[in-house]
């Protein structure tokens, strides 16, 4: 079992606390086919970032108002399809453990729509600090994101424990300058440790707080038997 003592817990949100991937998965998948795209790249593109980045990407000869255009489409259409939106193994647990000061969930999501996925999962009652796209000028992997997490936390990023399950996350957290603990939840494992995960488990049921954890030291203990993994679905 691999311990592991930190100050702050900076969690995404999509692949870490719930599982959103078939939402995900329908949207894009009607957006791309829309436009004549391949929808298993479109959603793997698209996964983890800023869905305006990932539209500009896609759509690079568009201009500025079409892009406007698609992204609030995108935005409608996520916010709608949530009813299959559920917790992740050991996220509840993990969240109800700690005090809401030490965790912050950094999201690539909008605000509302973070909200939304959060409640039918029943997780937004434990989240008391959010980052979302809302809040920032560059999402992942740019670190500006888990910067501005820490800095919810009133604590450094090198304090802080990053729980991220795509490679653009794991980035973003990495060139913050904290420590990223990766979950095989939508990723394998070679494009995790690639893009430069500390450690790699299933998911935060493989993540227990330590008693003698405390607001100045907190200790998490890791174990896996590395067996499972849920790669994307599309629908």
């Amino acid at each position: 079992m691999t311990e592991i003592e930190c100050r702050g817990l900076l969690l995404d949100m999509d692949g870490v606390l719930v599982d959103s991937t078939p939402a995900v998965a329908r949207v894009w998948s009607r957006w791309a086919q829309a436009h004549g795209l391949d929808p298993e790249s479109v959603v793997k593109q698209a996964h983890g970032r800023p869905s305006m980045a990932a539209i500009v990407e896609l759509l690079p000869n568009a201009g500025s108002e079409v892009h406007r255009r698609e992204n609030h489409w995108m935005e409608l259409g996520e916010l709608a399809d949530f009813s299959d939106v559920i917790a992740l193994p050991g996220t509840k647990e993990l969240l109800s453990a700690l005090p809401p000061c030490q965790v912050a969930v950094v999201t690539s999501a909008i605000r509302a729509l973070a909200e939304v996925r959060l409640r039918a999962a029943g997780l937004l009652p434990y989240v008391q600090n959010m980052v979302t796209v809302d809040d920032i000028q560059r999402g992942k992997p740019d670190p500006q994101p888990y910067l501005k997490g820490a800095a919810k936390l009133n604590l450094q990023p090198s304090e802080c424990l990053v729980i991220e399950d795509a490679p653009s996350g794991v980035r973003s957290g990495k060139a913050a300058g904290a420590r990223v603990l990766a979950v095989r939840t939508t990723t394998g494992d070679e494009e995790l440790r690639a893009a430069g995960a500390d450690w790699i488990v299933n998911d935060c049921a493989s993540v227990h707080i330590d008693p003698k954890s405390s607001a100045a030291r907190m200790v998490l203990k890791i174990a896996d038997d590395a067996q499972s993994r849920r790669l994307p679905k599309m629908s």
